[in-house]
């Protein structure tokens, strides 16, 4: 029984639940726990079995496992004085090595951290300016009240923001023989152009590309535009990018009221609007894999690109269901 208990507490950890949890849905202590995965990090499932008594222990017991999942899951390299903001294996061999005299493999120390429940991502990246406050009040009680007022009035609701766009922009893996690092020719010139869109929770994309910065009057120029084609009351929730709260601004928006309204979106916090989904898609699976010879090819590129997102709702849709914006989905 207790043989069986450890194995599955060490599965879940495995299958990336918290130690913690499994130490409270089994009843069982957190030191209980650490150190079944100890045993197993020692001595693979054979090591668990309860009737096996005595061996050599492991040189990283349950002690250190839950000091090293609590470092990794819940500080940042740089808190503890490393000049790196990410989470590496050579970095936590680093770690391993100044904390328990320990030297580990690159190898040792991913599989180390995969029995622990931890695996290799991609990391949202957060402003330090981000005020978590004023995020919990926009996810909790700003934005329920925007999505409420806009069922009342029968309006919808898009997510705006704008966007430059570069020519040296690139994404994603070529293959090539080992050692060699492939080179793509394209021009060595640079170019770009700046674009505005706004996404709505139905999959609408509306669009516009602009010479120069984005400004006011740019701004203004896509409002007009979205009016024209989105039929019914408007709102719009952008960031406090400047032109989005220039005087003009201000002024064009109250000369169409109420069939416009503009909100804002808190502070350094661009992971809460789903238009960003807009440009990575454009930069991952557009642009960033072609060769552009020139500013109108970039142009005509781009066109393409948001044109065939215009036409797949269900893409658009995918925007909302990012963690940081599935608030927004059901609006």
């Amino acid at each position: 029984m207790l043989t069986e208990l450890r194995t599955r507490a060490v599965t879940q950890v495995q299958a990336g639940e918290s130690p913690e949890v499994v130490a409270r849905v089994f009843g069982v202590s957190r030191q209980a726990v650490y150190g079944w995965l100890a045993r197993y990090r020692h001595g693979g499932w054979h090591a668990l079995d309860a009737r096996k008594r005595g061996g050599r222990p492991p040189k990283l017991d349950g002690k250190a496992l839950r000091w090293l999942y609590a470092t990794v899951t819940g500080k940042s390299p740089q808190q503890l004085r490393f000049p790196f903001a990410l989470w590496t294996a050579p970095l936590v061999a680093t770690l391993i090595r100044d904390r328990f005299g320990m030297r580990l493999s690159r190898s040792s120390v991913s599989r180390l951290l995969g029995q622990l429940g931890l695996s290799a991502q991609r990391p949202l990246w957060r402003a330090y300016q981000q005020d978590p406050a004023q995020v919990r009040r926009w996810l909790q009680t700003e934005y329920p009240q925007i999505a409420a007022a806009a069922t009342r009035q029968h309006a919808r609701l898009f997510f705006g923001d704008e966007a430059g766009i570069r020519s040296d922009a690139h994404a994603g893996t070529t293959w090539a023989p080992r050692g060699r690092t492939p080179i793509v020719s394209t021009t060595g010139a640079r170019f770009g152009l700046n674009l505005l869109s706004a996404v709505s929770p139905r999959g609408e994309l509306r669009f516009m590309v602009t010479k120069g910065r984005v400004g006011a009057q740019a701004f203004i120029e896509f409002l007009k535009r979205l009016l024209h084609d989105v039929p019914g009351v408007l709102f719009v929730i952008v960031d406090g990018h400047p032109a989005h709260t220039a005087k003009r601004v201000k002024t064009f928006v109250a000369s169409v009221a109420p069939r416009l309204q503009l909100f804002r979106l808190p502070p350094y916090a661009p992971e809460l609007n789903p238009d960003e989904g807009v440009w990575n898609d454009l930069k991952n699976n557009g642009i960033g894999r072609m060769a552009l010879t020139g500013p109108q090819d970039l142009q005509r590129a781009v066109r393409s690109h948001l044109r065939h997102l215009q036409h797949s709702p269900l893409i658009v849709q995918s925007f909302f269901q990012a963690p940081t914006t599935k608030y927004a989905a059901a609006a």
